[in-house]
Formats: structure tokens, C-alpha cells, sequence
């Protein structure tokens, strides 16, 4: 590897811790400001992108143990954050569903920050666009799979 890719590679590196510490703690500050602990403000953040999930489902996504899921849960569930309701397919399990009132009422504390993400996207070309989104998701996979991993009590 020539030492100017080396150098990029190293400032890509550099550039992402950057923002996963930011991004955690803009998230610390949503979830202070909202009265929530970090992980479950990340677990609602599942509930956001994937839909209503079991607890198991919660656990295996966020790799918490599944009792700490079920504590967590209840804690949601007593800040009327999540409601749980029974399984469309199977009575014995519950989904849990992220109550649309208290999202809704959170939801301009990330006004500022959409609003930037528009206006900073506007400085590249659709073609840039697509090169930043297929990093991302890369990098996404990679992180997520290095934490299961790290919870499953293994490393590479």
C-alpha cells in the first residue's frame, strides 16, 4: 500500500471515530433530555427502523441478554414508551411496539440535525451520494458484526 493510500486510510479511520463519538453523544444528550439510558434509546432506535420485534428479536439485534431485555422493556413500557401486544402468528409471544404519541413528541430534538444532513448532502452529486451510502452500510455490517462478536465473548 503507498503511503498516501496508507495516509487516507488512516484519516478515514480517524473521521469515523470522530463521528461515532459524536454520534454518541448527541445520542446521550437525546436520551438525558427524553429520560432514557443510552442502550434503550438504541433499542428504540431498532424498534424505529425495523418494526415491532419479540424481546428474543431485541436481544439478538442489540445483544443484550434476553433478561436484560425483558428489565428493559418493563422500563419502556412504564415510561409509556413501548406498548407490548400479543403476536399476530403466535399467542404465546408478544411484540413490542414503540408508542407513536411519546416518538412523536421527541421528535424536534432531531430538527437541527435532519436539517443539517439535508443541507450537507447537497454539496455532493448522486453519484458521490451512493459511493458515502454503500461506505456506510459497509462500515454499519462490519460494526455490527464486531459487536456480536465482542457479546458473543469472541474477538477476530
Amino acid at each position: 500500500m503507498s503511503s498516501e493510500r496508507t495516509e487516507l486510510v488512516e484519516e478515514v479511520l480517524l473521521r469515523s471515530r470522530e463521528l461515532s463519538t459524536e454520534t454518541v453523544m448527541f445520542h446521550t444528550a437525546i436520551s438525558e433530555t427524553r429520560g432514557l439510558s443510552a442502550v434503550e434509546s438504541k433499542v428504540l432506535d431498532y424498534l424505529a427502523r425495523f418494526g415491532a420485534q419479540t424481546p428474543k428479536d431485541l436481544a439478538r439485534l442489540s445483544g443484550l441478554a434476553p433478561a436484560s431485555v425483558t428489565a428493559m422493556i418493563d422500563r419502556l413500557e412504564r415510561k409509556g414508551i413501548v406498548n407490548r401486544e400479543p403476536h399476530p402468528d403466535d399467542r404465546r409471544k408478544v411484540l413490542i411496539v414503540l408508542d407513536p404519541q411519546s416518538i412523536a413528541s421527541g421528535a424536534h430534538l432531531w430538527g437541527h440535525l435532519v436539517k443539517g444532513m439535508y443541507e450537507l448532502c447537497d454539496r455532493y452529486t448522486d453519484d458521490e451520494l451512493r459511493t458515502i451510502i454503500g461506505f456506510v452500510q459497509a462500515a454499519t455490517a462490519l460494526t455490527h458484526e464486531s459487536t456480536t462478536l465482542l457479546t458473543a465473548g469472541t474477538s477476530k
